[in-house]
């Protein structure tokens, strides 16, 4: 399929043909939710943590005698019923995580690319790059260009201008070809690609 290639400037550089296998793929947003499912629990710290009741402070002393107080039997104060007394079957630090097999983080990364091709939401920029480092600059563009919410995918190498102009603009955000994700992807109104990250994906996922 074709596409249209344009520049920083909003100025037509020509067309270049998108692979249909990667952009044109049938959407499946089943897979796309395992596939977010997957990086947002590799995210988590897991360091979530509490005592037990022999790890609270406290005496290991039985409370009181066990016959002819009228009351239950009880053992030490640090049993969870008490107040002060450790957490039953409360969270420990563990990790999240869990496999996704290889094939289907990329049947979800060619489904979000070819949702946003669906929607209208894919554009091609010709370079993602810039002569100085001024946000100013770069947000005048992104004025000019409408784009407001957007993830730049900008090729291997990210431009150092570039990155430097991109990180104090908010609802922006700027990743190598490497470091694409569905998250990022799908958390973005548009997705800008350079043509050299176009290559990059279309040899990752054919």
């Amino acid at each position: 399929m074709k596409a249209k290639v344009i520049t920083l400037e909003n100025k037509a550089a020509g067309e270049i043909d998108l692979a249909e296998e990667v952009f044109g793929a049938a959407v499946r947003k089943d897979i796309m939710s395992r596939m977010v499912n997957y990086q947002l629990a590799k995210r988590r710290a897991g360091t979530h943590k509490v005592k037990g009741r022999s790890e609270v402070t406290g005496s290991s002393a039985k409370i009181y005698r066990q016959k002819g107080t009228g009351r239950a039997r009880q053992g030490n104060g640090k049993a969870p019923h008490f107040r002060g007394g450790g957490q039953a079957f409360g969270p420990h630090p563990r990790d999240h995580g869990h496999n996704l097999p290889k094939k289907v983080r990329a049947l979800a990364m060619r489904s979000a690319l070819s949702a946003k091709q669906a929607d209208g939401k894919l554009i091609i920029l010709d370079d993602a790059t810039l002569e100085s480092p001024k946000t100013k600059d770069l947000q005048d563009k992104l004025a000019g260009l409408g784009w407001a919410n957007a993830l730049v995918v900008a090729g291997g190498e990210v431009d150092g201008n570039m990155s430097l102009a991109v990180r104090n603009i908010p609802g922006v955000d700027l990743l190598p070809t490497q470091g694409a994700n569905v998250y990022d992807i799908l958390r973005r109104d548009l997705l800008v690609l350079t043509k050299s990250a176009v290559e990059g994906l279309e040899a990752r996922l054919k």
